[in-house]
C-alpha cells in the first residue's frame, strides 16, 4: 500500500516553521516560552505585556471615580469630549455657504432646482497615548489598606489637572482677544462688555458663543467694578450668581474657573486666570459640528477611558500606571473670543 501524502500546506507550514527555527537559532533569540540565560533576547508581545499587568480592579475604580473639584466638568465646558477611533477625520468648520441668502432659487419650467454646494475642510489626526506612573516603596504603605487605590486617585487628578490647562491655553491662544479695565472707575459695565462681545462674535461667526468662563482674577474684577458703581444696579449685577448671569446674558452656561497649577517651584497660578473666554459649544458634540474646540479621546484596549497598570517591580518597589488617549483641537476659530482683563 503506498503512503498517503501530506498536504502541499502542511508541507509548506513545517517548512516556514523550520526556516524560523534556524533563523531565531541563528540570531540567539528564543521564543517567549524558552528558558532564557543571562543576557539573552526573547521575542516580546505588547498585547500579552499588557494583559500581564493589566488591572481590573482599579480600572474599575478610575470608572467610578470623580474628583472632589469635578476639574474634569470645566474641562468638557471649555473643550466637550468627542470619542474617536484612534487614527480619525475631523471638518474644520468653515461655514459662510450656511448663511448665504438665494434670491435665484425659483425654478423655472422644464429645468432643475439650483444646485448649492457646502465646502469644508477635512483632516486627519491621532489621539496621543498619554499616561503618568508611580514608584511606592512597600515599606511605606504597609499600615494602609487603599494604598493603591489612593496612588491611582493621585495620578488621575494630575492627568485630568493637565487636561485642562492643555485644552485652555490651546484655545486661549486661537481667540480674538480684546483688552478691558475693570476697576472702581465710575461708569464700567463689566457685564455689557461681555454681552457686546457675544454680539461681536455672532456677526463674525454666525453662531452666537453659548459657552462663558471666567478665570477666578475676572470674577473678582467684575464684582469690585459693579460694587464701585454704588448704585442699585452695580449691588446687584455684582451678586449675580454665574448662572443668573447666564440668564441675563442669553448663553448656556457661566463657569468660573478657579483651579491651579504648579508654576514654578514655590508657586501655583491660575489656570483660566483674568481672562473671560467666550466660545460655542455643543454637549454630545461630534467631530463635524461648530464646536470651536474638542477634546478628542479614544477608548482603551478595554474599551474604558482610563486603563490602570500595576507590578511589583521588586521585593520592595510597586509601580502603579494610568493610561489615556486624548487629542485637544481647534475645530473653529470662528467666533471665538477671549476679554482679557486688567
Amino acid at each position: 500500500m503506498k503512503k498517503a501524502k501530506a498536504p502541499i500546506t502542511l508541507i509548506r507550514r513545517l517548512a516556514v516553521a523550520e526556516a524560523l527555527a534556524l533563523s531565531v537559532a541563528a540570531i540567539g533569540i528564543k521564543p517567549h516560552n524558552a528558558a532564557l540565560d543571562h543576557n539573552e533576547v526573547c521575542f516580546a508581545n505588547e498585547a500579552r505585556f499588557g494583559e500581564a499587568f493589566f488591572s481590573q480592579g482599579l480600572t474599575e475604580y478610575s470608572v467610578g471615580w470623580k474628583d472632589p473639584n469635578d476639574i474634569e466638568a470645566i474641562t468638557d465646558f471649555i473643550a466637550p469630549p468627542v470619542e474617536v477611533p484612534r487614527f480619525f477625520e475631523y471638518a474644520i468648520m468653515n461655514n459662510p455657504e450656511e448663511f448665504y441668502r438665494d434670491t435665484d432659487d425659483e425654478r423655472a419650467i422644464g429645468s432643475d432646482f439650483k444646485e448649492v454646494e457646502y465646502t469644508e475642510t477635512k483632516t486627519t489626526g491621532k489621539t496621543a497615548n498619554r499616561g503618568l506612573a508611580i514608584r511606592v516603596d512597600l515599606d511605606q504603605v504597609s499600615d494602609k489598606v487603599n494604598w493603591r487605590e489612593d496612588y491611582t486617585n493621585r495620578l488621575l487628578r494630575r492627568i485630568k489637572r493637565s487636561s485642562l490647562v492643555r485644552a485652555f491655553t490651546l484655545v486661549s491662544a486661537a481667540a480674538t482677544n480684546t483688552a478691558k479695565t475693570w476697576d472702581t472707575t465710575a461708569g464700567k459695565d463689566p457685564d455689557k462688555d461681555v454681552e457686546s462681545e457675544l454680539v461681536s462674535a455672532a456677526d463674525t461667526s454666525g453662531l452666537r458663543p453659548n459657552r462663558v468662563v471666567f478665570g477666578d482674577t475676572a470674577w473678582d474684577k467684575r464684582r469690585l467694578s459693579h460694587r464701585a458703581q454704588n448704585t442699585a444696579g452695580g449691588y446687584a449685577s455684582a451678586g449675580l450668581k454665574p448662572d443668573e448671569l447666564a440668564g441675563y446674558l442669553g448663553v448656556e452656561g457661566v463657569r468660573v474657573s478657579r483651579e491651579r497649577f504648579q508654576s514654578s517651584a514655590a508657586a501655583k497660578s491660575q489656570v483660566v486666570n483674568n481672562v473671560v473666554l467666550l466660545s460655542y459649544g455643543i454637549t454630545g458634540a461630534n467631530t463635524d459640528d461648530g464646536t470651536n474646540a474638542k477634546r478628542f479621546w479614544s477608548p482603551c484596549e478595554n474599551g474604558t477611558k482610563y486603563r490602570v497598570y500595576e507590578r511589583q517591580l521588586s521585593a520592595k518597589i510597586y509601580e502603579i500606571v494610568v493610561e489615556h488617549y486624548e487629542l485637544p483641537k481647534i475645530t473653529s476659530t470662528l467666533g471665538l473670543r477671549k476679554l482679557t482683563i486688567s
